[in-house]
């Protein structure tokens, strides 16, 4: 195993300062945290869907998509889950310094794990949204039958089920995804976007019909 001293990090000659400003936007990280069924990766890809109609460079990062490439070699044990959004966190971090606004949907379960995330992302450009839904609601909208088999004892260590899930204690944005419509919760994070970081009428872009 190569040793520590043996690393030599490197520095671009490219400004994070220099990218923003040929981004023409303010990096964020707008992590989307709730139980599985909750209806974060509806929602992240609505968001991601408006800000780049919008103009913005904008990408997701999402729980399953991650899980089938870069993390397809852990497990869901406590231990694995933490290395999961370890590597998450470095991802975003890099995607973050490259000027991009990053959409990240995971459950991530626990408080602790998403302060990380937070702190390796930087305070100033951390969002937090708890996708607030109850577990009988996920439940009746599990088309992948994950409940059922986490009751049954075939899934372990599953969120909500055999697994504890800690809501955030001073999320960003709260949304009720049993209470509002998608297109209710999506206007609310858009809001808050809009309140704190300006976001501002781009080249709009014309998707194919």
């Amino acid at each position: 195993m190569m040793s520590s001293d043996s690393i030599l990090l490197i520095e671009s000659h490219v400004s994070y300062a220099q990218r923003k400003a040929a981004m023409m936007q303010e990096p964020r990280l707008i992590w989307l945290t709730g139980l599985s069924g909750s209806g974060k990766s509806t929602l992240a890809l609505r968001l991601e869907h408006y800000l780049f109609c919008r103009g913005y460079k904008v990408c997701i990062l999402d729980g399953d998509n991650i899980r089938n490439g870069l993390c397809n070699d852990l497990g869901f044990s406590e231990e694995d889950r933490e290395e999961n959004l370890r590597r998450v966190g470095e991802t975003a971090k890099l995607m973050l310094d490259a000027g991009l606004i990053v959409i990240a949907a995971f459950i991530s379960p626990y408080e602790a794990g998403r302060n990380a995330i937070r702190n390796k992302a930087g305070l100033d450009r951390f969002i937090e949204v708890y996708v607030n839904c109850t577990i009988e609601a996920c439940v009746n909208r599990d088309v992948k039958g994950l409940y059922a088999r986490a009751r049954n004892g075939i899934i372990p260590d599953f969120t909500g089920i055999s697994a504890p899930y800690e809501p955030p204690t001073a999320p960003d944005v709260v949304v009720d995804t049993v209470e509002e419509s998608i297109d209710e919760s999506l206007l609310k994070i858009i809001q808050f976007l809009e309140s704190k970081v300006e976001l501002v009428d781009r080249v709009p872009v014309m998707l194919p019909q």
